[in-house]
C-alpha cells in the first residue's frame, strides 16, 4: 500500500484551517510562508496524484501580499474547474475544447474567496462531473492518497485528494449526485452536500429543471466544514432556509434516526453492510434511538429516471459546449460515458417528461419520512473504494453505467430532494481504505447534521493517512 500525503514541519503542520486562519490572525505564522509550504505540498504529491488542473501559485502569492479580508484570511485552498476564477480556464474535466481564461470570478467563487481563502489553482475533476471516479484517457485518473492504486473519487476528486495528503486543509467540492460526498467517503474527509439554495450556484445550474448542485467543502475535520458554512452565511442568505448558525460543538438533544443499508437498486456489500451497522451501535451508545429499516422511501422508479435526467444533462452539456467553443469543441475527444450518456438521453426523450415529473415528487415521500425521523444513517456508498480502471471511460457504456450504479447508490437522492446529507470518516475497510458513512436530515437541518458530526467525530476521531501506514491491515475500525 502506498500512502502519499505532505505533512511535515512546515508552516502548515497539521492544522485545520480554523487553526491555520487563527495562526495568521494572531502572527504566529505569515501568510506568504503559509502560501509556500502549500505550494511546496502541492508539487510534492501532485506527480502521483494528478489532482492539480490549473496552478495559480504566483497569483496565490500576490494575494498573500496583500491580503483579502475574511475570517480564513491566508488559508490556502483550490477551486474545482467546474467554476470559473478569473485568469484561469474552465474545462469541467475534459480537453475537448480550446481553453479560455474567465474574464472574471463566478457567482460562487466570489462567495468563496470573499471568505479570505486563497485559490492555489484549480483541480480535476471527472468530465463535466458525470463519472463518479475521475479517469480521462489523456489527462489521467486522479489517484487516492491512501492508496494510489485506487480512485480518489469524483468528480470533486483533485479537491479530495489535496486536503486528505495535506496539500491544504480545505478545497471547493460541488455536488450533482454525490461528488461532495464520494470523495469525502474515499480519502477520509468531512464532506456536507447542503440543502437546495445553501450556497449560490452559477447561472447555467440554476436553469436546470431540478437543481440537483450544491457547492461546498472537503476538510479534515467538522470544525472547518461548521466554520465555512458560518462565514459564507454572513456574507450570503438565503432567506427561505432557517440559518444554520455557528455550530462549534456536539448538540444535546438525542436523535430518532433510521438506518437503510439498502437503496432503491441494492443492498450494500456485506463487509459495508457490517460498518454501518457498527456506526448504528455508536449512535445508539451515544444514546440515539435508532430504528433499522428495510427500503428507502422513494418509487423503485427512482434510480432508472436519475440516469435519465443524467443523460439529458449530458446531452446539455454537449449543446453548451458546442455554442460556447464553436469549433474549437471536439465531441470525438470526450469520452465513452458522457458520449453514451447523451445517447441514451436521445433515444428515451419521450419518457423524459414523466421521469422529471417522479424526480421532482420524490420529496414528497422524504418529508413524510422526516416526520418519523430526525436524521437517515446510511453508506455514503454501497461498496469499497474501486481501484483505477474499474470505471474506465474508455469502456463499453453499459459496463460503465452498470458498476456506476453498483457503488453509487445511495447519494443521488439528496440531490433530487434538495436535502442536506454529510459523509464522515467513521470506518475503514479491511484493505486499509477509509469508508465513509452518511447522515442526512430534512432540508434545512445542517445544523442538525454538524452537531451529531461533532459528536461522533469526538467519540471516535477519525483516522490520520500520517499514521495509517504504521497500522496492520485487515482490521475494521
Amino acid at each position: 500500500m502506498r500512502h502519499v500525503h505532505a505533512f511535515g514541519d512546515d508552516a502548515l503542520g497539521d492544522l485545520d484551517a480554523v487553526a491555520l486562519a487563527e495562526a495568521i490572525r494572531t502572527g504566529q505564522l505569515a501568510r506568504a510562508d503559509v502560501i509556500e509550504a502549500a505550494i511546496a505540498r502541492t508539487e510534492a504529491v501532485n506527480p502521483a496524484l494528478n489532482g492539480l488542473a490549473y496552478q495559480a501559485f504566483d497569483q496565490a502569492r500576490a494575494v498573500a501580499a496583500a491580503p483579502r479580508a475574511g475570517f480564513f484570511s491566508g488559508v490556502p485552498t483550490f477551486v474545482k474547474d467546474n467554476v470559473d476564477v478569473a485568469g484561469l480556464p474552465t474545462m469541467e474535466g475534459t480537453d475537448a475544447w480550446v481553453p479560455r481564461r474567465a474574464a472574471r470570478d463566478g457567482e460562487f467563487t466570489r462567495l468563496y474567496l470573499g471568505t479570505g481563502l486563497v485559490a492555489l489553482g484549480k483541480t480535476q475533476m471527472s468530465e463535466y462531473g458525470f463519472s463518479a471516479s475521475a479517469e480521462h484517457p489523456r489527462l489521467g485518473p486522479v489517484r487516492n492518497p491512501w492508496n494510489t492504486d485506487y480512485t480518489a473519487g469524483a468528480s470533486s476528486s483533485g479537491s479530495a485528494a489535496f486536503v486528505a495528503a495535506g496539500a491544504v486543509p480545505i478545497a471547493h467540492a460541488n455536488d450533482g449526485g454525490g461528488s461532495i460526498r464520494i470523495p469525502a467517503a474515499c480519502n477520509g474527509l468531512v464532506g456536507l452536500k447542503p440543502s437546495r439554495g445553501r450556497l449560490p450556484v452559477d447561472k447555467d445550474l440554476r436553469r436546470m429543471p431540478i437543481r440537483l448542485v450544491a457547492n461546498g467543502v472537503l476538510t479534515r475535520s467538522v470544525r472547518d466544514t461548521a466554520a465555512f458554512h458560518r462565514e459564507a452565511e454572513r456574507m450570503w442568505r438565503q432567506p427561505n432556509l432557517p440559518p444554520i448558525g455557528d455550530v462549534t460543538h456536539p448538540g444535546r438533544q438525542r436523535l430518532k434516526i433510521a438506518v437503510l443499508t439498502r437503496s432503491v437498486d441494492r443492498e450494500c456489500s456485506p463487509e459495508i453492510r457490517e460498518l454501518t451497522l457498527k456506526s448504528a451501535r455508536l449512535l445508539e451508545e451515544l444514546g440515539h434511538r435508532v430504528e433499522h429499516v428495510e427500503n428507502p422511501p422513494v418509487p423503485s422508479t427512482f434510480a432508472d429516471d436519475f440516469v435519465l435526467y443524467w443523460a439529458l444533462l449530458a446531452l446539455g452539456q454537449l449543446y453548451i459546449s458546442r455554442r460556447r467553443f464553436g469549433d474549437t469543441f471536439d465531441p470525438a475527444r470526450l469520452d465513452n460515458l458522457t458520449l453514451g450518456l447523451a445517447r441514451h438521453a436521445r433515444r428515451n426523450l419521450h419518457r423524459l417528461p414523466l421521469a422529471v415529473l417522479r424526480l421532482r415528487g420524490v420529496r414528497r415521500h422524504t418529508a413524510r419520512f422526516a416526520e418519523t425521523y430526525d436524521a437517515v444513517l446510511t453508506p455514503t456508498l454501497a461498496e469499497e473504494t474501486p481501484r483505477i480502471g474499474h470505471l474506465d471511460p474508455t469502456g463499453d457504456y453499459e459496463q460503465i453505467m452498470g458498476r456506476m450504479r453498483d457503488w453509487v447508490a445511495f447519494t443521488p437522492l439528496h440531490n433530487v430532494t434538495g436535502e442536506p446529507a454529510i459523509s464522515l470518516p467513521l470506518a475503514e475497510s479491511a484493505t486499509g481504505m477509509p469508508v465513509g458513512m452518511m447522515i442526512s436530515a430534512d432540508i434545512g437541518c445542517e445544523a442538525r447534521l454538524l452537531a451529531l458530526a461533532y459528536e461522533l467525530e469526538e467519540a471516535q476521531p477519525w483516522r490520520r493517512i500520517q499514521a495509517a501506514a504504521d497500522k496492520p491491515r485487515g482490521k475494521h475500525r
